[in-house]
């Protein structure tokens, strides 16, 4: 089953919208400044509703309801990692960022280390973020077979050709500001979703805990056994998720380029704090989405088995919910999908431009120039991100945990890197970069010898780098003598 006209017409209704609303702040795109910190005039609000936009993409929405499905609420224990880590960005990152004007993450490496290391982690950025950011376009190839029943190839250009186009024009001002409107409208279809399905499922809610109940406690959140092989128990969840969240949000540009358009330090740090209350909220939400729809597909069987979880909650929408409001919901997952790609698309651009294009090709450019560069590379990233999601087909696992798996395994070595230039004074950039391949091949040992859960990944390597890089330097510190 697919969609009706009507719903046809709300989801091209909210493309054209979305497009156009985004597209309008073109105008006050003057310099880079302006293209990639938005003048530094946004209110912190808006920015803790973007960063959340940024970091949710599609996957949450589609891949989250899943794992409630399949499981339990279990997920949430990583998020309250997530939370921990905003307080240590706040309190150790942030003011480091703003102790100056920066563009990108990486340029507080070359204060610390000197060029060499922030090209390498400008690259570990570009390299990760592109990868993951592919499987995440490719995620929306998923929704587009389940709804829209076109060929994948077309629907994902078309859906990154119309993000591209306002970000293109706009900048980060047009990202943040559709990045708002999308947050409000994929949260408010979800829960117009939960409650429709509520509504058909004969006993409502409490027909739904006692399904929960009898398949094994599916509300359940905390589990506090100990096991390096399982990835949402509470340690693991705690630990590898503040590891996970101070990487991505302290160290990935795609979350600090949204904190450095701040107005002041205290404006991001506000933001940041108050993004970790928006997705609790929302991880819980979709968590609770997947165990209604258990109650729900326990009625109302579905025609055949789902090959992946990630189908739970598109095929609902699809074939359960009523014309026009299918639509709405189909715009909301769009709005997860165009959100996230916006992000992505303007922060590999910045990092790109700022950390490559300027130090290698053209150092004495004007604004001008750097505006219309910076554009260029934008639509440049956009083919690239396209091919990677048509490789990422053949991949056959939740896309949510391979996206979290690719960005965990260098996570850990960019974090080791700034803790080892925010903690210690004597690490030079060599021993960070000694620390840095030792902390990489320590991840991967475990990841080729052991079953440990990916959300130990980043812990593991930050603490291999951290650790190497600061020995390193020790040695040598002592073989040259007092």
């Amino acid at each position: 089953m697919g969609l009706g006209g009507i719903d046809f017409a709300v989801v091209l209704a909210y493309l054209i919208a979305v497009t156009l609303f985004g597209a309008r702040f073109g105008k006050s795109q003057h310099n880079i400044h302006d293209y990639f910190l938005g003048g530094r005039r946004l209110p912190w609000w808006a920015i803790a509703f973007s960063v959340v936009s940024a970091e949710t993409s599609i996957l949450t929405i589609i891949s989250t309801p899943g794992i409630a499905f399949n499981s339990n609420l279990g997920f949430l224990q990583l998020v309250f990692g997530y939370l921990v880590a905003r307080g240590v960005v706040a309190l150790v990152l942030i003011p480091r960022y703003f102790a100056g004007e920066i563009y990108t993450a990486y340029q507080l490496i070359e204060r610390r280390f000197g060029r060499n290391l922030r090209f390498v982690t400008a690259a570990m950025f570009l390299i990760t973020r592109a990868l993951a950011e592919g499987v995440r376009v490719f995620a929306i190839s998923i929704i587009i077979e389940v709804i829209l029943k076109t060929g994948v190839f077309t629907s994902v250009v078309i859906v990154t050709a119309l993000t591209l186009f306002y970000t293109y024009r706009g900048g980060l001002t047009a990202v943040i500001w559709t990045d708002v409107v999308q947050l409000v409208i994929y949260i408010s279809g979800t829960a117009l979703a939960l409650g429709l399905a509520l509504a058909a499922i004969p006993g409502g809610w409490g027909e739904v805990t006692r399904l929960a109940s009898i398949a094994g406690d599916k509300f359940a959140t905390f589990n506090f056994t100990f096991d390096w092989h399982q990835p949402y128990l509470f340690w693991s969840g705690l630990i590898g998720g503040t590891f996970l969240s101070c990487a991505s949000h302290g160290t990935d540009q795609l979350i600090v380029q949204r904190l450095l358009a701040a107005r002041t330090m205290r404006d991001s740090q506000k933001a940041i704090v108050a993004s970790g209350l928006i997705v609790l909220f929302q991880f819980a939400l979709f968590l609770v989405a997947g165990v209604v729809l258990f109650g729900f597909y326990w009625h109302h069987p579905p025609t055949k088995p789902f090959l992946r979880p990630d189908q739970v909650f598109p095929s609902y929408v699809v074939g359960y919910l009523p014309p026009g409001i299918a639509g709405l919901v189909v715009a909301a997952i769009l709005a997860a999908a165009m959100a996230n790609l916006s992000a992505a698309f303007n922060s590999l651009a910045s990092s790109s431009v700022v950390d490559f294009y300027k130090p290698f090709f053209k150092a004495d450019g004007d604004e001008k120039h750097y505006l219309r560069v910076s554009r260029l590379v934008t639509l440049g990233w956009g083919g690239v991100l396209i091919v990677i999601a048509l490789l990422a087909q053949h991949v056959h696992k939740s896309v949510l945990e391979l996206a979290l798996t690719i960005a965990s395994v260098p996570y850990g070595c960019m974090l080791g890197i700034f803790l080892l230039g925010v903690l210690t004074r004597r690490v030079n950039g060599t021993d960070a970069v000694v620390g840095a391949v030792g902390g990489l091949g320590v991840v991967l040992l475990f990841m080729g010898l052991t079953q440990v859960a990916w959300t130990w990944y980043v812990a593991i390597g930050t603490c291999g780098t951290f650790v190497i890089g600061l020995a390193t330097s020790l040695i040598a510190r002592s073989r040259e003598g007092p």
